[in-house]
C-alpha cells in the first residue's frame, strides 16, 4: 500500500535551540571550536550562530537554564546535534579544531552514507559532526536496498585533508 508523504521533498529541519548553563561558554564553543558565526544576541539570555549567512542554525538560550547541570545519562532529551559539512576536507579541519581545543572524541564511524565523529558540547549536549558521500557511492544489498553499515573511520586520514 502506497502511501502519499505528509511533508512535501525538500523539508528540512531548520535549526536547534539549545538550553545552555552559560551562554558565553556555548557561544565560545559554538563560534570558536565548531566553526558556526555569531549572528545576533539576545541581550545576555539568547544567541544565534548560523553558517553562510544564514541567520542561525544554533540558537543558544539561558531563559530557564542559567548555571543549571546537564541532565543524567540514561534520561529523554536530545542524543545529538547533527551537523553537515560539505565535504572531507572541512570535517576534517573541524575535527582538527575541537582537538586542538582539548575536546575529546566520544565515537567516530563510517557509516558508508556518511562519516562522522561524536563529542559533547560543554552543556553536556551530543554533536554529531559529519559528511555525506554522493548518493552513488551509497552501499546497497543485493535486491538494491539501502545497507548502512557502522564501521571505525579513520579519523587522523579526515584530519590530513584538513582544508
Amino acid at each position: 500500500m502506497s502511501k502519499k508523504p505528509l511533508l512535501p521533498s525538500g523539508t528540512t529541519i531548520g535549526h536547534t535551540h539549545l538550553r545552555v548553563a552559560d551562554l558565553e561558554r556555548s557561544i565560545t564553543f559554538w563560534r570558536d571550536v565548531i566553526g558556526f558565526d555569531l549572528m545576533q544576541r539576545y541581550g545576555t539570555q539568547a544567541a544565534f550562530l548560523g553558517a553562510g549567512g544564514y541567520h542561525h542554525h544554533i540558537g543558544l538560550n539561558t531563559w530557564d537554564s542559567a548555571g543549571g547541570t546537564p541532565p543524567p545519562k540514561g534520561h529523554t532529551g536530545l542524543f545529538h546535534v547533527a551537523v553537515l559539512l560539505p565535504d572531507r576536507a572541512s570535517l576534517g579541519a573541524v575535527i582538527k579544531r575541537v582537538l586542538e581545543a582539548g575536546i575529546a572524541l566520544e565515537g567516530a564511524a563510517d557509516h558508508g552514507v556518511s562519516e562522522a565523529v561524536y563529542l559533547s558540547d560543554p552543556d553536556g549536549n551530543g554533536v554529531e559532526l559529519y559528511r555525506d558521500r554522493p548518493e552513488a557511492d551509497w552501499p546497497r544489498d543485493a535486491k538494491g536496498e539501502l545497507a548502512m553499515v557502522n564501521s571505525r573511520l579513520d579519523v587522523d586520514a579526515l584530519i590530513a585533508e584538513a582544508a
